[in-house]
């Protein structure tokens, strides 16, 4: 019986130990949404293997046998890589934090694509290594009003008045002219987790 393929763009938001000579992937696709992917690691590897590390954004050809529940490399091309996020302590661990969001919340079908243009936006922005921080910070105040929660008309004003000031300059800013420190931005930062893991259904891992 043959197989159901698909053909997508995709960005690798996770990135599992290999096992039974298999790597296990979470990808992020506009006209998907989330996917595990699973590729053969060969043997003996060869230059034609192409081995997506975290962040990527990918082509990939992916194969089916069981309607979807599991999907299979079949063939794979990296069109942008975004290994300078790893040079960066704080640029991997609030990048990481971010597509850990994405990944384990369903994202609905009419906001795929500002989900996807967000975190190309958001990745570009840490490899440049700039204020991560609040790259996160942003990002994660994006996502959650895309999907539709009432953070500005609700979390913004249930801050305190120094709180607010920061957090509007913080959202309203480029990232070239932030000057709010980490501190403050750390406290904004857990207010939002706070606020959304207490009024809404995003999951914060």
């Amino acid at each position: 019986m043959p197989g159901q393929t698909l053909t997508t763009e995709a960005f690798v938001i996770e990135k599992r130990p290999p096992s039974d000579a298999f790597q296990t992937f979470g990808l992020f696709s506009a006209e998907h949404g989330s996917l595990v992917a699973l590729q053969r690691v060969p043997r003996r590897l060869s230059p034609s293997h192409v081995s997506p590390d975290l962040f990527d954004e990918v082509s990939a050809m992916l194969e089916s046998r069981n309607q979807g529940r599991t999907w299979f490399v079949r063939e794979v091309r990296i069109t942008t890589r975004r290994a300078a996020i790893g040079a960066s302590y704080d640029a991997l661990r609030f990048a990481s934090a971010l597509v850990a969001v994405i990944g384990r919340n369903p994202v609905h079908e009419e906001s795929r694509e500002a989900v996807a243009q967000l975190l190309r936006a958001a990745l570009d922005a840490f490899c440049a290594g700039v204020r991560p921080d609040i790259v996160h910070l942003k990002s994660l105040y994006v996502f959650a009003r895309d999907e539709g929660y009432p953070v500005k008309q609700e979390w913004l004003p249930s801050l305190t008045e120094e709180d607010r000031g920061v957090a509007a300059a913080v959202l309203g800013r480029r990232l070239s002219e932030q000057d709010a420190s980490a501190a403050r931005v750390a406290r904004i930062r857990r207010r939002l987790e706070a606020y959304l893991g207490a009024s809404t259904e995003i999951v914060i891992p």
